[in-house]
């Protein structure tokens, strides 16, 4: 692997020759450590790559990528580098974008592309809301994150953390809020399973179950209690359904 792909692709457990791969996309502000737990308990199984975007951790000196449609094509770049393996991609929020237009660039390449999306926490490309949050000064951006319920509380009332994390919380804020996608030109042949909050302040069901829209495939919602970071309470569902997806494609 090169340096760049390095940067880029973390494997916290390699798993040898596995013979199929797990592709993770962190939220907004969110890094690859996020899926350290998730990679733990599926190793045995897949490959699993979490994905480490810049300006965070260990790539805080990098500029952040603040735009989906260059942040897509620069991964879509690196996954094209890896062995071909029937593969599963899982983002959340933003990641779950991400996870979306990278697999419709891959399968415009007719390569690499994933044999199943799971889209979690994440209203459907199409639909837009007048969100604004990476114009808020630092306090409202906070006041976001409390909202959401994502972060740490500790790490919130941390300033020195705050301030190294919040050039990339405010920069992936606004890769996402900028981000357009046109229903009739945007869809995927794969299918999409989409999993959703209850109570997400973020999205409502009729979002999610607008993903539809954008799969040739088959398509399944699945609603969990919990808001927008329902994963964090609700681990073992969302990896019994990550599961049931790898065992999908690996028979597939």
């Amino acid at each position: 692997m090169d340096d760049s792909a390095a940067l880029w692709l973390r494997r916290y457990h390699p798993a040898g020759n596995s013979g199929v791969r797990l592709v993770c996309f962190p939220h907004a502000g969110g890094s690859a450590s996020f899926y350290h737990p998730v990679s733990a308990v599926h190793s045995a199984v897949a490959d699993v790559i979490a994905l480490q975007y810049p300006g965070r951790q260990d790539r805080r000196h990098e500029p952040c990528i603040t735009d989906i449609g260059v942040l897509a094509d620069r991964i879509t770049e690196l996954l094209l580098t890896q062995s071909e393996k029937p593969t599963l991609f899982f983002g959340h929020s933003m990641g779950a974008v991400l996870a979306f237009e990278t697999a419709w660039r891959l399968e415009q390449k007719g390569q690499g592309a994933p044999r199943a999306i799971i889209a979690s926490g994440r209203r459907a490309p199409a639909t837009t809301r007048p969100e604004t949050v990476h114009e808020r000064d630092d306090d409202g951006i906070i006041a976001e994150l409390k909202l959401l319920n994502g972060t740490a509380p500790g790490l919130l009332g941390d300033d020195e953390i705050l301030k190294m994390a919040m050039p990339a919380i405010r920069g992936d804020y606004q890769a996402i809020e900028t981000y357009r996608c046109d229903p009739e030109d945007r869809a995927v042949r794969c299918p999409i399973t989409v999993l959703t909050g209850d109570s997400d302040p973020r999205t409502t069901l009729e979002e999610a179950a607008a993903w539809e829209r954008h799969t040739e495939g088959a398509f399944r919602l699945e609603v969990f209690p919990g808001g927008h970071f329902f994963l964090a309470s609700q681990q073992a569902a969302v990896n019994g359904q990550i599961s049931r997806e790898l065992e999908k494609i690996g028979k597939s």
